[in-house]
């Protein structure tokens, strides 16, 4: 079995700047996507768009999906959001084919210079139709580490679901008891708000109801029916001076609830086992809707088990190594004492 922290933890090249665009829509087939040039969903009047139906989940209303990387000791965070706001980015390239889109962004401190940069890889899996996947890399650009803890991702949609925006129904899952990299897990925090920022250091609210799942960091099946969506915060372990972590979101479509679980099993094209340990559904406020997931269930999710992320192409750990691999101990003393050999 690969080393989950050495497969996380890796040397990252420099990027190559290409000549930069707006954004594109992409497509496998099944699943559209509108990918802005800084990474985030939204773009060209398409955000995650499930062709059967040809509803979207994302562009109804506020156009709420984005991401951002941040230093938390120093303050600085780079972040996008078409509607909430964007800031604290540079764009290096973006590249894109009919059915994939990479973008390079660079987060930049106070006097301008960059110290992380980050490539968001959309592309489509061979195994299941109903998922893209987006192999996320974070650089550290500066000449020391980042300590454990301090370098945070978040990434937040406000879902809208086809045919009834603005009135759906919301799930969590694979939030654990402990949060927080100490705890082992490289989740932070979730939230079922979707119109936070995208900054990871700025607070998010959490939506008041009367439904027993308006919790933060907490699991919840088919919250709803409310204008809501979901937020998801993360940190890591150290990373060195131009050193990389790498992981992998996801989103998708399906028809029922049902297809949107096998496709959580699919993404290595084993249905015995799950990928995609945390993620939302967004369902529609329909007759059978939140129960069955018609007429279209609506993912995003991480590859993740345990709270602790899974790097692309990578295995899960085994439960009695699943924490020191997340924080990426394991790997990186075993390599340690292989070079002191």
């Amino acid at each position: 079995m690969k080393s989950l922290a050495a497969a996380i933890l890796l040397i990252g090249g420099a990027a190559i700047s290409t000549a930069a665009s707006a954004g594109a829509v992409i497509t496998n087939g099944t699943v559209s996507l509108g990918v802005n040039d800084l990474g985030a969903l939204n773009y060209g009047g398409v955000g995650l768009k499930y062709n059967v139906t040809g509803g979207d989940s994302t562009v109804y209303g506020c156009t709420c999906e984005g991401w951002g990387a941040a230093i938390a000791s120093t303050g600085v965070a780079g972040y996008q959001n078409t509607s909430v706001g964007t800031g604290g980015l540079s764009l290096v390239s973006f590249t894109s084919t009919a059915s994939t889109a990479i973008s390079v962004s660079r987060v930049l401190n106070a006097s301008g210079a960059a110290i992380l940069e980050v490539t968001h890889n959309y592309h489509p899996l061979s195994t299941t139709s109903a998922l893209y996947a987006d192999d996320v890399s974070i650089k550290n650009l500066q000449t020391f580490a980042i300590a454990s803890g301090d370098l945070r991702y978040r990434r937040v949609m406000d879902w809208d679901i086809y045919p009834t925006a603005f009135n759906e129904f919301v799930t969590i899952q694979g939030v654990p008891g402990a949060l927080g990299i100490a705890n082992g897990s490289n989740l932070l925090h979730t939230t079922r708000d979707g119109f936070s920022s995208s900054n990871p250091l700025a607070s998010s609210h959490r939506l008041l109801g009367a439904t027993a799942c308006a919790q933060d960091d907490a699991n919840f099946t088919d919250c709803g029916p409310d204008d809501h969506g979901a937020l998801f915060d993360f940190n890591f372990a150290a990373v060195g001076a131009g050193e990389t972590i790498k992981f992998t979101t996801y989103y998708g479509a399906a028809g029922t609830e049902a297809d949107a679980d096998l496709a959580r099993r699919m993404v290595d094209g084993d249905a015995s086992d799950v990928e995609i340990g945390i993620y939302s559904y967004g369902q529609a406020n329909v007759a059978g809707g939140p129960t069955t997931g018609v007429p279209n269930t609506f993912i995003f999710g991480f590859g993740a088990s345990g709270g602790v992320f899974i790097p692309p192409g990578g295995d899960v750990p085994e439960p009695g190594s699943l924490a020191l691999a997340g924080l990426g101990l394991a790997g990186l003393a075993a390599a340690r004492r292989r070079r002191a050999k």
